[in-house]
């Protein structure tokens, strides 16, 4: 066989037997040549040492099948989007040939439906003109009923009416006859008062005139008991030496009596000085406590203008705190409550924000008119109303008064109140004196103040005029003054109020004259105060007179008691007495007559003073009775005047909710009469299109989609079937396009499937093999620093090598010889011969862990001395004998003599060569030593 026949020149065959035999030509592990060794192992950059670990252990290369299989990936997927994009217009054409493939098979269909979409379209019409006429008479039927209850509404308002009508006239009637039954007691009563008066001053004289007789009697009979005394002393007295001695006595009896005299002025003149201190003391006691209850009265008055005056300097920055410090609080609860939906409508107060006066000078007349309602809220139903309650239970403490709440249906239009209005051409009523924006505002104060029947009359005589003097204007209930006063039409109640709280519109007008008031408030507490501090002082002064008059007043009875007693004593001492003794008995004689004649008129006076007694007794008696009677007919007529106006008040409600059911009525049945109408008019509609459809349909058809749907449904088809005749296309040529399309579509979506699956899988397997790479990776890395290490160690060197996989880096440090273990050096700091060795110790690491057929080296001991070549020499032969089913292949310029003598080292020395030489004179070493043998 020619040994030069050529069996193959195919690239890819070449490329089979180099994978077959595992043959790595660009791996410079296998074959490291002088230019690859300056590219990667003598450079100083540290990611060439990395480059170079990773093409020998093709650790890059399988990194970059790593990413060449990730582009492709991406590659598949953007192949992919736009296949779906295609399959997507694929469908759409696919869809368009289906749908034009079976309008064409059901075309004769299409014709048929239509005509009988015609026949439901005909009662479909009437169906629904049917159901209106139901519907018409559902709502009628719903009408009447409802007509029936608004007639009986009426006729229960008319009885409540009639029951409010009944009880005004009755309380009417009761108060009528109890001002007849005191209009015809008074007289009884002035006359029984006056009789009183007549005898009471009648028995007081007689009273005067017994007390005089019986002190008359008790005198009389006093001289008589002295008179016998005296008479039974003359007569037992004889001895006439004491005249002397009586002469004294009389002389003293004399001084004792002048001297009582005297006493008995001082008395009366001290007991004047008493009573005159005590009225003092009385009047400046009364003084003190009216003081008092003054300072008592401006102290509240002061309070309430003080918070009056910070109600009012809060509303110059906020109107709404003139109703209260609570209220913008409040509302803003209120707000977001109904923003959350707890309200059904949001309620309206407080009413006095919502009004507007058109004169100001009507603003204490109208605050006066409405009082509590000022400050009242209005809630639309009860279940509002709750919510609102809750609301103010934050804001407002227990046991202080809170805003009225007025449940009344929220309407968009105010009453119609002309016909119950009150009109005069000169004053007009709360209602025209204002401007209500809100409607429901109106409405609450039209039901609860009737503020369309008040007038307002600045003047108050004209005010008077108008209600009293003459009849009221027709609907006028009550008016009002400028000054708050109310005036009805038998009555006149002067107003609470000084000046307007919430509707005046000049605050600091008002701010100014609250301040000037508190400020005459406090100055005439302050005057008070000090009055009260001068009565106390003189009260305490006069008391201290007082008490003192009151001893000397004792001390002065006791001296005149002993000064009596004494003249008594004088008296009464035996003597002789010189008076004829016949003359006295005389005189007792005449006393006795006098005695006699004093005790009959006493006993005259005591009968007459007694009969005089029972009169005046009877006649109280009576006068208490009747004035008895005339009180209690007051207190009756009071609480039936409170009465007479709420009745009042009631039957206007009632004339209201009357009314309001009689326009509710009427407006109801001006409804009713038009649904009534209408159905008259539908029902002839429906004859009409009845006789239509029997033309159309003979027989009638049930019918379930209404007649738009079917409009619908015949336009549609009519524009399919206009579409199919205009097309005029040939049936096989579309039922081959849509076959051709359907395979293509078909085709495609298989192989989108496909794809999608595969690049799954493929994303699955990656993610494994990606793991295994690192895995792989970390174990060639610890592979070839322990080999490292251990080639190092054969020559006493020590050293290291770190991986960084994420910067790509690969750092050897040697430290020659047994120094310090840890002082390693970088490969630049060692000689040329370390250097060379380390490099060959990385090399042999390299080949432990990569696998290839064949190691080449080229010149690698040149800078080595002989030591570390022998070294070198020894493990690459050591290595090579370790691994005898790899070839190595060594090229050096140095000897080789050193070399053991072995069947598996062979040497090849190479002449130098000739110029223009071509080839080289290889020759086996066995014939190379016969010839130098020979």
């Amino acid at each position: 066989m020619d040994r030069s026949t050529v069996v193959s020149a195919k690239k890819e065959e070449l490329i089979a037997i180099l994978d077959h035999f595992n043959i790595q030509v660009d791996n410079p592990v296998s074959v490291l040549t002088q230019e690859m060794s300056k590219q990667f192992l003598q450079s100083k950059n540290e990611g060439d040492k990395y480059k170079f670990f990773m093409k020998a252990t093709q650790l890059e290369q399988m990194k970059e099948d790593y990413s060449y299989i990730m582009e492709t990936k991406e590659r598949t997927k953007e192949q992919i989007s736009q296949g779906e994009e295609r399959l997507i217009e694929l469908k759409r054409q696919c869809l368009e040939k289906e749908e034009r493939f079976e309008n064409i098979a059901e075309l004769s269909t299409m014709k048929t439906n239509l005509e009988y979409l015609k026949h439901e379209m005909a009662w479909a019409v009437v169906n629904e003109i049917e159901k209106q006429l139901n519907a018409i008479r559902d709502n009628i039927k719903i009408g009447e009923d409802r007509a029936a209850r608004l007639q009986r509404k009426l006729e229960e308002q008319q009885a409540r009416l009639n029951e409010a009508e009944n009880k005004y006239k009755d309380i009417q009637d009761k108060l009528e006859k109890i001002s007849q039954e005191t209009n015809a007691r008074a007289p009884e009563c002035m006359a029984l008062k006056e009789d009183l008066t007549t005898k009471k001053m009648a028995y007081n004289e007689a009273e005067v005139l017994y007390t005089r007789s019986l002190s008359e009697y008790k005198a009389l009979k006093k001289d008589d008991e002295q008179l016998c005394k005296r008479i039974e002393e003359l007569k037992k007295s004889a001895d006439q030496s004491l005249e002397p001695e009586r002469l004294e006595r009389q002389k003293k009896i004399s001084w004792l009596k002048e001297r009582g005299k005297a006493l008995q002025d001082q008395e009366n003149s001290i007991s004047q000085e008493i009573e005159q201190f005590q009225q003092a003391i009385e009047k400046d006691k009364e003084e003190y406590i009216r003081i008092k209850k003054e300072e008592s009265d401006v102290k509240e008055t002061l309070i309430y203008n003080q918070r009056q005056l910070k109600e009012l300097r809060d509303s110059k920055t906020d109107r709404l705190k003139r109703f209260g410090p609570h209220v913008p609080a409040l509302l803003e609860a209120i707000d977001d409550a109904y923003r959350r939906g707890q309200f059904t409508y949001k309620p309206v107060g407080p009413l006095g924000s919502c009004i507007h006066l058109r004169d100001p000078e009507h603003a204490l007349a109208i605050e006066s008119c409405l009082k509590g309602l000022m400050q009242a809220y209005c809630c639309h139903n009860h279940s509002d109303e709750r919510v609102l309650q809750a609301l103010m239970r934050k804001f407002y403490l227990p046991g202080t008064s809170r805003p009225q709440i007025i449940v009344s249906e929220f309407r968009n239009d105010m009453y119609d109140v002309r016909h119950r209005a009150a009109y005069h051409p000169d004053f007009p009523t709360v209602l025209t004196a204002l401007e209500i924006d809100n409607a429901v505002v109106a409405n609450s104060l039209i039901d609860m103040r009737s503020i369309e029947t008040i007038l307002l009359i600045k003047n108050n005589s004209v005010a008077r005029a108008v209600m009293q003097s003459q009849k009221p204007p027709k609907n006028c209930r009550e008016a009002f003054t400028a000054d708050g006063d109310q005036v009805f039409a038998g009555r006149y109640y002067s107003s609470e109020y000084k000046r307007p709280k919430f509707l005046s519109k000049d605050v600091d007008s008002e701010i100014s004259l609250l301040e000037n008031e508190v400020e005459n408030k406090k100055a005439q507490i302050l005057s008070l105060q000090h009055h009260l501090s001068t009565l106390e002082k003189d009260i305490k002064h006069n008391e201290e007179l007082y008490r003192r008059y009151q001893l000397h007043y004792k001390e002065l009875k006791m001296k005149i008691r002993k000064n009596i007693s004494e003249i008594q004593e004088l008296e009464n001492i035996e003597e002789h007495q010189s008076v004829d003794i016949a003359t006295l008995e005389d005189e007792a004689e005449d006393n006795k007559n006098k005695m006699k004649a004093a005790e009959k008129n006493m006993e005259q006076q005591k009968e007459k003073m007694e009969y005089l007694k029972s009169l005046k007794v009877e006649a109280e008696s009576k006068y208490d009775a009747i004035k008895r009677k005339v009180n209690q007919l007051s207190e009756q007529a009071d609480p039936l005047k409170d009465e007479l106006n709420l009745a009042d008040s009631e039957v206007d409600t009632q004339k209201r909710g009357k009314q309001h059911y009689e326009e509710k009525q009427k407006e109801h049945l001006n409804t009713l009469n038009k649904k009534k109408r209408e159905l008259d008019m539908k029902q002839k509609e429906l004859e009409e299109k009845m006789s239509q459809a029997r033309q159309i349909c003979p027989e009638r058809i049930e019918v379930k989609k209404s007649a738009s749907t079917l409009d619908k449904e015949i336009n549609r088809l009519r524009q399919k079937i206009q579409a199919e005749h205009a097309s005029h296309g040939d049936r096989e040529e579309i039922t081959r396009q849509y076959q051709e399309a359907k395979e293509v579509y078909l085709d495609l979506d298989t192989k989108v499937r496909t794809l999608k699956r595969f690049i799954k899988l493929l994303e699955k397997i990656m993610t494994h093999r990606y793991q295994t790479y690192q895995q792989f990776r970390r174990c060639l890395t610890l592979r070839c620093k322990l080999y490292f290490d251990n080639l190092l160690s054969q020559r006493a060197y020590c050293g290291k090598m770190n991986f960084d996989h994420k910067n790509e880096t690969l750092t050897i440090s040697v430290q020659p010889g047994e120094g310090n273990r840890t002082a390693f050096n970088d490969m630049r700091a060692l000689s040329g011969g370390e250097r060379s060795f380390s490099t060959v110790c990385f090399i042999l690491s390299l080949w432990s862990i990569a696998e290839s057929p064949f190691r080449c080296l080229d010149e690698f001991d040149v800078y080595m001395d002989m030591v570390n070549r022998r070294i070198a020499m020894d493990m690459i032969l050591k290595m090579a004998d370790s691994q005898r089913f790899r070839q190595f292949i060594l090229l050096t310029p140095q000897s080789m003599s050193s070399l053991p003598s072995s069947r598996l080292i062979r040497i090849l020395r190479m002449s130098d060569p000739e110029r223009g030489q071509m080839t080289l004179p290889f020759r086996p070493v066995t014939q190379e030593e016969e010839e130098n043998g020979s």
